[in-house]
């Protein structure tokens, strides 16, 4: 087990491939939640047989995206698997250089945009069974601005600088046992330039 990296840039088409593959980012997403879990745990999850689920985590190991963790139980037989970043960034600029780099970055992009796109949908059908704080709390909106690509690059950054210090708040308080009325909750933002 190594020294957590805070956000792994992916650069090579061989590690976005093992990425883009729908039960893998399911798999990847839940283990980020779950910060540590068996494939059995992840099997649960995914509705999914644990020989497969442990062939896809096994994948993802080989590519550096989750490693080992230390076992959580005395059951030796049970490997505990840890995402191997914090998280992981994907950028247009390191696949624009071959046509196969640019056809594969679009169909990763597409899969984790319709994933996300489904968790939403989930989250708007079962809103209702959410206590009031929290549907109160959530957001989903639209903005249209007129910048340029630095400025947009600026916000993005500011954005992330924000969220990192939520998560950062979030794990001091869980260490510190005070994980009360706290939810897993997903931020989506797309920024993106358009024209009518």
């Amino acid at each position: 087990m190594t020294e957590k990296e805070h956000n792994r840039r992916i650069t090579d088409l061989g590690t976005l491939k093992a990425l883009a593959h729908p039960l893998r980012m399911r798999l990847y997403r839940g283990l980020t939640v779950a910060r540590v879990a068996t494939a059995s745990q992840l099997a649960e999850q995914v509705d999914e047989a644990v020989s497969l689920v442990s062939y896809h985590l096994r994948k993802l190991a080989e590519h550096g995206l989750i490693e080992e963790a230390e076992p959580r139980s005395g059951d030796g037989r049970e490997r505990w698997w840890q995402p191997a970043s914090d998280g992981v960034t994907i950028r247009d600029e390191d696949f624009r250089d071959a046509p196969e780099k640019a056809a594969v970055h679009t169909a990763a992009s597409r899969l984790f945009f319709d994933q996300r796109a489904d968790m939403y949908r989930r989250f708007l059908d079962e809103r209702t069974t959410w206590p009031p704080a929290w549907a109160a709390a959530q957001e989903s909106s639209e903005s249209t601005l007129r910048l340029t690509p630095d400025e947009l690059a600026e916000l993005v950054a500011e954005m992330r600088d924000l969220m990192r210090r939520y998560e950062e708040r979030a794990r001091a308080a869980e260490a510190a046992g005070d994980s009360a009325g706290r939810e897993n909750v997903a931020v989506h933002t797309n920024a993106f330039p358009f024209r009518l």
